[in-house]
């Protein structure tokens, strides 16, 4: 008797994608391992999606819808800007690769594009000129992205080590600062044994650098405002 195919939809595809993406990360991505694990032969994936990239855009688009449903902020553009942020480092935190995926893909889709008219619409207001509107809105959520991807990146990296060292990371670190002189390493050793580094994908330090994003804009404001 002849095997059944597995009842398959774009909904369980891009749902089993997440969890590969989850257990393996992108790089190890692919078709095949895809239709492996939804029980199916790779091509029956083409029936749905043109390519790979074709599925990162609709993960992508995905995260998009998220981050629209769950970015309500109103008031004037910092107070827009700040909750937009905070929503799209918060929803990229919970999914795997998905910085990743929106930064590998262009806003192709209707809810990336919505996003991105979205994210146009928080600085309407200002009298920013239209390219400078679009320059604000790329530098924030390029910082968001970046910020994220460091953060994700950095866990990836110390379990790495942790897997492959005996010792614990910090200590390999200190035996090797100890090494070089004061002149190379002086100000690096420091920050490091007194924990500084530990601040980097924390709440504080995603706030700070926000903040430092927020008050340029507003000081480009200013300076244009005194010039006319």
């Amino acid at each position: 008797m002849k095997k059944q195919q597995p009842q398959i939809s774009e909904d369980k595809i891009l749902e089993t994608s997440w969890e590969l993406l989850g257990e393996e990360g992108i790089e190890k991505l692919s078709m095949r391992r895809l239709a492996d694990r939804l029980g199916i032969q790779a091509p029956s994936l083409y029936w749905y999606f043109k390519s790979k990239q074709h599925l990162y855009q609709r993960l992508a688009n995905q995260v998009s819808k998220m981050i629209l449903e769950e970015f309500h902020s109103e008031g004037e553009w910092k107070e827009q800007l700040t909750g937009l942020a905070v929503t799209v480092r918060n929803v990229l935190s919970r999914y795997p690769c998905s910085t990743q995926l929106m930064m590998m893909t262009l806003p192709h889709e209707p809810d990336s594009i919505r996003f991105t008219n979205r994210m146009l619409l928080c600085v309407e207001s200002t009298p920013l000129e239209q390219e400078q509107k679009m320059q604000v809105v790329t530098t924030l959520v390029n910082y968001v992205f970046y910020f994220v991807l460091d953060d994700y990146q950095h866990e990836r990296n110390v379990s790495a080590i942790f897997k492959d060292q005996k010792a614990h990371p910090g200590e390999e670190m200190i035996r090797l600062l100890d090494s070089m002189s004061e002149t190379d390493v002086g100000l690096f050793r420091r920050m490091f044994t007194n924990g500084l580094f530990n601040l980097m994908g924390t709440d504080g330090a995603f706030e700070f650098g926000l903040k430092l994003i927020l008050l340029g804009i507003e000081q480009v404001i200013k300076e244009q405002e005194k010039e006319k």
